[in-house]
């Protein structure tokens, strides 16, 4: 069991170093949450602040998996589109979702600003971009979300876009100025310390080994303790273990990498020229920002069912930038890292209430940054009877994976997703 942060941007720009105790002996508490990411502190932060005795179990570190290693960018939406949700739960229960997913980003935007958490470098602006021209829908879809939901968006024709991302690449992008990027492994620990000073134990390094769930006191082991607890709450990942069947059986573990580039001022003035984020259009697509005062790139992208990382991370990641900007062809990659994802079939988070009193929150993959914070706060809600807006997720429930068969799918998809990509990008030149 490794007693680090593997080694990222974040963890070698993490702003403390507090650790938390093994568990140890027997708990008793109202609620124990199984998993140390955004989804588990946010509720263990609520909880914390209504008053009820949490204990939080965490396998490595407090974010230690993809809560703490993504790209850090908190913006409204899914994994999957609104048009695919409204299929499934009908336009009026999808908007509701929708607009969740916005209440999402200012949870987390509140959480930094209220307490003033600095170490989250808070930078204002995502925009997601083309790689082809969509002769006018691209800024219809921006009119209609602005009149549907009230978001801060503005269309950026070619012009606007090249002057912002100097790469001959990009057709036209929407600006959404309320969302935002970060630092998520300090974010996340700034969370868990909320929790701890409201009363909150945190326990690193307590991987649960098994389960009772059966009675009204449910019980939750790890190697060194006994937590019985009325409600335990399976806030896991792509790091999942089979402790819930149910649960292992029903997220796809996908990767996906990140790279961070050597410091090169300049170079990096060179193409990237906005503060602000960029994701491109394409389902295989990027996600890049500068971070270090713009001194550096922070580059993602690739996704892929391997769970073990590929000797070319890299490469691979470093050939997407230098493709998308030529300019960067002598601008070296210092580090390059790699996270498992929690993906539902669905691609959209599974939040519920699985028997009396078992919860669970997972599978954010794709747009985590936000639906943790949703995810935690519904399921803290939940529990305390504030709401029952879980309940909006029902219709994305813990779906069978697919096993093997539903990992190769993904991943032929993904490749069909790469060669459509090209082929709409090829028809723009």
């Amino acid at each position: 069991m490794s007693s680090a942060y593997i080694d990222t941007y974040y963890s070698r720009t993490a702003a403390t170093s507090e650790t938390y105790p093994a568990a140890s002996g027997r708990i008793q508490a109202d609620v124990c949450i199984v998993g140390g990411g955004l989804a588990g502190l946010t509720a263990a932060l609520k909880l914390a602040r209504s008053g009820r005795k949490v204990v939080l179990l965490e396998a490595q570190r407090v974010a230690w998996g993809a809560s703490g290693r993504n790209g850090g960018f908190v913006s409204a939406g899914y994994a999957t589109g609104l048009s695919s949700i409204e299929r499934r739960v009908g336009k009026a229960q999808a908007h509701e979702l929708f607009r969740l997913s916005m209440e999402g980003v200012e949870i987390v935007r509140d959480t930094i600003v209220g307490p003033g958490i600095e170490d989250a470098r808070l930078v204002s602006g995502i925009a997601k971009a083309l790689r082809y021209d969509s002769r006018g829908a691209l800024h219809a879809a921006c009119e209609s979300q602005q009149r549907e939901f009230g978001l801060k968006l503005r269309y950026l024709p070619r012009d606007e876009v090249r002057s912002l991302f100097v790469s001959k690449k990009y057709h036209e992008a929407i600006l959404d100025e309320g969302a935002f990027h970060f630092h998520p492994l300090n974010y996340g620990r700034a969370l868990a310390r909320e929790a701890l000073r409201l009363g909150a134990a945190i326990h690193e390094h307590s991987p649960v080994i098994s389960v009772d769930l059966d009675g009204a006191l449910k019980i939750v082991r790890t190697k060194e303790a006994e937590i019985a607890a009325e409600h335990v709450v399976f806030a896991t990942g792509g790091y999942t273990g089979a402790v819930l069947p149910a649960l292992k059986r029903a997220f796809l573990p996908i990767a996906t990498y990140v790279l961070l580039t050597e410091r090169a001022p300049d170079l990096v003035q060179s193409a990237i020229r906005t503060r602000a984020a960029i994701l491109d259009d394409r389902r295989a697509g990027d996600y890049y920002r500068v971070v270090d005062d713009g001194s550096r790139i922070l580059w993602g992208g690739r996704i892929t069912t391997r769970t073990t990382d590929p000797r070319d991370i890299a490469a691979l990641l470093r050939h997407e930038m230098v493709t998308t900007y030529p300019q960067l062809a002598d601008l070296k990659v210092e580090i390059a890292w790699s996270g498992l994802m929690s993906y539902a079939r669905h691609l959209m988070p599974q939040i519920g209430q699985w028997k009396p009193g078992i919860w669970y929150c997972t599978a954010f993959g794709g747009h985590g940054m936000n639906t943790t914070a949703i995810g935690g706060t519904v399921i803290a809600q939940g529990i305390s009877g504030e709401s029952d807006r879980y309940r909006l997720f029902a219709p994305f429930d813990l779906a069978w994976n697919g096993g093997i068969l539903g990992r190769a799918a993904v991943q032929l998809t993904y490749w069909g997703y790469r060669a459509a990509d090209a082929a709409r990008e090829s028809r723009s030149r």
